[in-house]
């Protein structure tokens, strides 16, 4: 927390993790300050000491929330879930909570870190174009059958729920690694519908306070 008592996120702004909680965040209307660390410059200012000691992963986000430092993604949005129930973000039925679960678990255990930075380093960079759109395509072609049978609106049914916030940033990187999504009509169509609410909009990677000039829209 900061003296002004705000939550602290150390984020980047092309983080697809730091996106998820940045939409929980505005969603649930909580004020909070952003420490950029980016992942690029220095080396990775993720492999600091001083943020090594925040989070020993080295790896964005991290919240300061509440006298606590928190990594990983789903861990934040289930304690700000938890803490800060409105709005819900995990259904309250338990079947549909497990579905939402499934979903966030997919995207952000099966899809993101095969394709995320450190494991694109170690293939070698003509190879990594290939690499992450064959894990992009393998996952979502998963989801893709999944979404069928849980969809409404949203992910699971029709209320913006967990599932919804991994969605959207990973639509992104699958559209920076130039992933051919028209075999995927539920999860574009989703994604679009998504993209059309404020707390998506406000949180995207090109209106963050590190993002560059160049990339700002």
């Amino acid at each position: 927390m900061t003296e002004s008592g705000k939550p602290l996120l150390y984020s980047y702004f092309r983080s697809s993790c730091s996106w998820r909680v940045r939409i929980a965040l505005a969603l649930k209307s909580i004020d909070y300050e952003t420490v950029p660390i980016n992942l690029i410059k220095d080396g990775g200012q993720q492999f600091s000491e001083e943020f090594q000691a925040l989070n020993p992963m080295k790896q964005v986000p991290a919240l300061k929330i509440d006298g606590i430092t928190i990594g990983q993604s789903l861990a934040i949005i289930e304690y700000l879930e938890e803490t800060r129930p409105t709005p819900r973000l995990l259904p309250q039925d338990p079947k549909k909570k497990a579905l939402v679960r499934m979903i966030s678990n997919l995207i952000a255990g099966g899809i993101q870190p095969l394709q995320n930075l450190s494991v694109l380093k170690q293939v070698g960079q003509e190879n990594q174009l290939t690499w992450a759109q064959k894990a992009i395509n393998s996952g979502f072609n998963a989801l893709e059958q999944i979404l069928q049978g849980t969809a409404g609106k949203y992910c699971v049914g029709d209320e913006v729920s967990m599932a919804d916030l991994c969605l959207v940033p990973q639509v992104a990187n699958a559209e920076r690694f130039k992933v051919d999504l028209t075999p995927y009509p539920t999860i574009s169509r989703i994604n679009k519908s998504l993209l059309a609410l404020e707390a998506f909009q406000v949180s995207h990677p090109c209106r963050q306070p590190d993002t560059p000039p160049e990339l700002r829209a």
